[in-house]
């Protein structure tokens, strides 16, 4: 079979010139009744800025604070609110240009905007408030600020937040499957087999972003509290801190998506919610047995043929300053949109990457009164992308593996694709909570997930493995997990100062197994010639306690080595365990030739050696953290201020991780992931917290709010929150109602 691909270039003159000649006010031009509601609403709204520049938004119902979260957001930083909703649309194209194409094409294919406007229409009439305060907020900040020139998205559609229910950074599913094979069967240029990943991308990232969240019951803390430590690993300025307050039953603190109506990772009066990106099969693929007929095509299913729909999508793209579109005829069967080619069958998805029970579920947690409420709201099933740790005031802990598990025959592989054409492979249904892997109030009194399996989730008190389906917990164990029951398996009580300084351990776990590799290697062979330079290193690295700090060259040494070797390692096949980072690490190490690893350091070396003239570089002299334009992709300069970072990234076993590296034109290696939003909450009759925050909660150099928590960030110094509205007003730098 070819696949034949319908494609046009349209140059739309009219179009263009109008662009040209009419003014962006005219384009996004309100209407005075939607200029007199958007003033009403914001009459209703006070925002209250702290002296970090945290807003603190208060409203009298839930919309009213929903409208004053997304006008506070755009005020720090309207070019991530629009982007973000520029990628969910699948119109990065007009912006960036074709090469954008094949990824708007996939969002087009299992994001649709029609099913997004339907679920508008069929919300219940409190979730339609805040959908239309979430675009009605947006929208006064555009009409409030002309001089701000959107990208693309001059006006705000309340069903925009449909597209994107879930705040996580890793929201989207598909399986393994790739953009690069999805270009492969529908651009026309190359209908063959396209390549076939051997494992998900994810275990494939030399170094993965990740997150941590533990949990503390009253007999791990010296109060009697519970203690939630809320940790997300991501791209920074993914996040900023906020805090909103109704009298409605609202009062939540937390970090929000931007351009998002809720707390993603938070805190309110009565529990706390830590989400953690996690791995349970949400996503399958699907090998179809097809065939032309009548002029267009057929499936086999269940001993029937079943006509293979058709959808034609078009996408405008941006080259050389003008607007061309192209147009894709593009294939779906039961199960999903067709993506793929493997071995000469179309391979279609089946996924839930967005639900209009997602959105209500991200929203009524944030107003959860505790454990069983939150349970309660957790029936609900629909998020797809994470794991969550919990806290709450009556001293209650818990973990749960993933929500939307889908029910199936646990005999078969579903880490590959699966024979499409009987009922055999359908999904059943979902898994109720209660079959779900969880962990409700451990007796040790502790729990952690760092992105890690949730088999050692509660140490020695975790669930059993035999006692699930595969397709449940794909995780496998990582260094960062391997650290983490280390630090908490102990007797040790905790107060919230404690949980902090415990969570920043820059112990390297990995370095537990690579360092004795390498001094076995030096025994063996480290008298050759060519090896006799690297002894002073080798000795070094062998006296190292292996935890990253600023001042350490053994940290420099070991990392740039690492970094060259770990591709390798994540080629390990471990089977029935292909995620498992350690025992890749251990496979390579018991299985590689140990001359290689002598001679990556000589590699290493030498390379230190011609950027800096030795390589005695100390950690925090070629790690650092700089933020100098708060663009979207930030741009790094050795010759200006950066700040030294004594971190490493989390693929080590950092539990405060730092994922840094050299850019175009750098020498020295610059974060860009890692630690952003990090919180401690204690629930005792009053809630205290203290937090963190990459840089700072706004995007322009010019504010005080850009780099104010930087310094704080590198050496991991946490500010009070400020919970209480008494307490923010003794700390307000500026308050407000929008529009003013």
């Amino acid at each position: 079979m070819h696949l034949q691909n319908q494609t046009k270039t349209v140059y739309n003159f009219l179009f263009v010139l109008l662009i040209m000649v009419v003014p962006y006010q005219i384009w996004a031009q309100p209407s005075q009744k939607e200029i007199t509601r958007w003033e009403s609403t914001a009459a209703q709204v006070t925002i209250v800025r702290d002296h970090f520049g945290v807003p603190h938004i208060y409203g009298k119902t839930d919309a009213q604070t929903v409208f004053g979260l997304l006008y506070a957001q755009c005020e720090d930083d309207f070019k991530r609110v629009e982007m973000n909703y520029i990628e969910k649309l699948g119109r990065l194209s007009e912006v960036k240009g074709s090469a954008e194409l094949y990824n708007d094409l996939l969002i087009r294919l299992i994001i649709d905007s029609t099913d997004a406007k339907k679920d508008f229409e069929n919300s219940p009439v409190w979730l339609k408030q805040l959908l239309q305060a979430y675009a009605d907020g947006i929208n006064f900040y555009l009409y409030k600020h002309p001089q701000v020139k959107p990208a693309l998205l001059t006006h705000f559609e309340p069903w925009y937040q449909l597209l994107w229910t879930d705040g996580s950074i890793g929201a989207i599913d598909v399986g393994d499957l790739t953009v690069g094979e999805l270009k492969a069967l529908y651009s026309g240029e190359n209908n063959t087999t396209a390549s076939i990943p051997t494992q998900p991308k994810i275990f494939e990232e030399p170094l993965p972003s990740g997150s941590n969240g533990f949990a503390f019951g009253p007999s791990k803390t010296k109060s009697g509290n519970a203690i939630l430590y809320i940790n997300p690993h991501v791209t920074f300025y993914f996040r900023p801190e906020v805090a909103m307050q109704s009298q409605e039953g609202l009062h939540a603190y937390g970090a929000v998506t931007w351009g998002q109506f809720f707390i993603y990772q938070g805190f309110n009066e009565n529990c706390g919610w830590m989400h953690t990106s996690g791995y349970a099969d949400v996503a399958d693929l699907y090998q179809e047995q097809v065939q032309q007929k009548n002029g267009g095509y057929v499936y086999s299913y269940d001993k029937q043929e079943k006509k293979v729909g058709e959808k034609n999508i078009s996408i405008q793209y941006l080259e050389n300053g003008k607007i061309l579109s192209k147009s894709f005829k593009t294939y779906f069967t039961h199960h999903g949109p067709v993506m793929a080619k493997r071995n000469g069958q179309w391979i279609s998805v089946r996924s839930n990457n967005r639900s209009l029970n997602a959105i209500i579920q991200s929203w009524k947690r944030t107003k959860a009164k505790g454990f069983e409420e939150y349970k309660q709201i957790m029936e609900l099933r629909s998020n797809t992308s994470n794991n969550t740790v919990f806290a709450d005031s009556k001293g209650n802990i818990a973990y749960w593996h993933g929500n939307f598990i889908p029910k199936r025959d646990a005999a078969l592989n579903w880490s590959k694709p699966v024979d499409g054409s009987t009922k055999a492979t359908e999904w059943q249904g979902l898994h109720s909570l209660d079959e779900m892997i969880h962990v409700y109030n451990p007796t040790d009194g502790w729990l952690q997930n760092c992105n890690s399996t949730p088999f050692t989730v509660a140490g020695t008190k975790s669930p059993l493995r035999e006692k699930y389906p595969r397709y449940m917990a794909t995780d496998g164990e990582n260094f960062r997990g391997i650290n983490a029951v280390k630090i908490w398996g102990t007797a040790e009580k905790y107060n919230i100062d404690d949980v902090i300084k415990n969570a920043y351990n820059s112990h390297l776990a990995a370095f537990d197994l690579f360092i004795p590799a390498l001094i076995s290697a030096n025994e063996k062979y480290g008298s050759a010639p060519r090896f006799a330079s690297l002894q002073a290193a080798i000795d070094l690295l062998a006296a190292w306690n292996r935890n990253s700090s600023d001042t350490s060259v053994a940290t420099t040494l070991a990392i740039e080595w690492a970094q060259k070797l770990w591709p390798a390692v994540m080629k390990q096949i471990v089977p029935g365990d292909e995620s498992n980072q350690v025992a890749k690490t251990e496979l390579f190490l018991s299985t590689s030739n140990p001359e290689n690893l002598l001679q990556t350091l000589s590699v290493v070396i030498s390379e230190l050696e011609a950027k800096f003239g030795t390589w005695r570089k100390p950690w925090g002299s070629i790690n650092r953290y700089q933020r100098l334009t708060g663009n979207l992709t930030e741009t790094f300069d050795d010759n200006k201020p950066s700040i030294p970072d004594g971190f490493a990234a989390s693929t080590w076993g950092c539990l405060p991780s730092f994922v840094s590296r050299p850019f175009s034109g750098t020498k020295l290696r610059y974060g860009y992931n890692g630690n952003s939003f990090i919180c401690a909450v204690e629930f005792g009759k009053r809630v205290v917290a203290k937090s963190l925050l990459a840089g700072g909660n706004a995007s322009d150099p010019a504010s005080a709010h850009f780099g104010d928590q930087a310094e704080m960030y590198t050496k991991g110094r946490f500010k009070d929150v400020l919970f209480y509205k008494e307490d923010v007003l003794k700390q307000a730098e500026r308050t407000y109602k929008p529009g003013e």
